[in-house]
Order: C-alpha cells, then sequence, then structure tokens
C-alpha cells in the first residue's frame, strides 16, 4: 500500500504541474491581474518552489524556479507575453495593497 504521506504529496505535485500548464496556456493573463485578483503571480509561484526546494536541501535559484514557472527564461517571457500596467491594473493593484496593509493593522 501506498505511503499516505507520499500519495498526497504526489497529488499536491500533480496539483502544482497542472496549475503551471494552465498558466502557461494563458500568457494573457499577465501577473498584475493574478495578484490583483488573486494575491499571488508567476513571481510567488517561483519563490515558493525555490523554498521548496531549499527546504529539501536541493540547490535551486530564482532564476531557475522562474525557468520553471514560466517554462523558458524570464526575460524571455517578458519580452514576448509582458504587456505594460495600464492605469487601471495600476490602481487596482495599488487598491489591493491598501486593503492588505490596512487588514493588517
Amino acid at each position: 500500500m501506498d505511503n499516505p504521506i507520499t500519495t498526497q504529496t504526489e497529488i499536491e505535485a500533480a496539483a502544482f504541474r497542472k496549475l503551471v500548464a494552465h498558466l502557461d496556456n494563458r500568457k494573457d493573463v499577465q501577473n498584475i491581474d493574478l495578484m490583483i485578483l488573486a494575491g499571488f503571480c508567476r513571481n510567488c509561484m517561483s519563490k515558493w518552489l525555490m523554498a521548496a526546494a531549499d527546504e529539501q536541501g536541493v540547490a535551486m535559484d530564482y532564476d531557475q524556479a522562474r525557468e520553471q514557472v514560466y517554462r523558458m527564461p524570464y526575460e524571455q517571457w517578458k519580452q514576448n507575453h509582458q504587456t505594460p500596467a495600464t492605469d487601471a491594473q495600476k490602481s487596482a493593484f495599488a487598491a489591493m495593497e491598501a486593503a492588505k496593509a490596512a487588514a493588517k493593522q
């Protein structure tokens, strides 16, 4: 019988891979949109991946983590897919950050 912890880890890893694949198929969704709506973005996922690697004693720098999440070097992704933030996006992001800061007080 499978170890329940191993099975849980495999399930979570599969879900993470699905999320990465989904975001790869939705390059039109900008990181700022993800931050506004969900409070995280591809860069956050990269930091989480790097932290998880570190917890397991696996060397991974931020660029390596971002390449796994973006499925290409970050600079290439930015050049090919990132658009400048609109005034509306900037305003929504600022409002989200202000609400987050207010909630911490």
